[in-house]
């Protein structure tokens, strides 16, 4: 059986919240999913950058400096790659044109991100949180925020 995980994260992927600001922000995560039977909130704190994606989501991720298409496998090494000890530095070589960049700019066909913070709901009922729960989330962490929803 796969699972379901709504991800909240920092906007920057280099930006960590202090814990007061963290805890905040997980019991307004926790309050918004608490009616969701089978859901469970986690929080994830990385020394590094980590690939939050979409998982079994994604399908298709574009250049943003060429506007060809990236293939999926390097993607998943890439990720494969840095899996343990998250990215020291977000800069790569997109294999379509060589060009500099980082992968938080690319093109993915469903929100894909970079994090050391992370707000993670499991199994939840609902898709994603509203602009407006996003907002509350945002103001309770102290730092705008972004929404993965991945299938694993």
């Amino acid at each position: 059986m796969s699972d379901d995980v709504l991800s909240v994260i920092p906007a920057d992927p280099y930006w960590q919240p202090e814990p007061a600001a963290a805890e905040r922000a997980v019991a307004v995560v926790a309050g918004l999913v608490e009616a969701d039977d089978d859901a469970e909130v986690e929080v994830g704190w990385y020394e590094r950058p980590t690939v939050v994606d979409c998982g079994e989501n994604l399908e298709r991720i574009g250049c943003p400096h060429c506007g060809g298409s990236i293939a999926p496998v390097w993607w998943a090494d890439l990720s494969e790659e840095h899996a343990a000890d998250g990215f020291a530095t977000l800069a790569v070589t997109v294999p379509c044109c060589g060009s500099a960049s980082t992968p938080d700019v690319l093109g993915y066909d469903r929100p894909c991100g970079f994090a050391r913070f992370e707000i993670e709901v499991w199994n939840p009922e609902r898709l994603w949180f509203a602009e407006a729960e996003l907002a509350a989330i945002a103001a309770a962490l102290g730092h705008p925020v972004r929404q993965v929803r991945a299938r694993l």
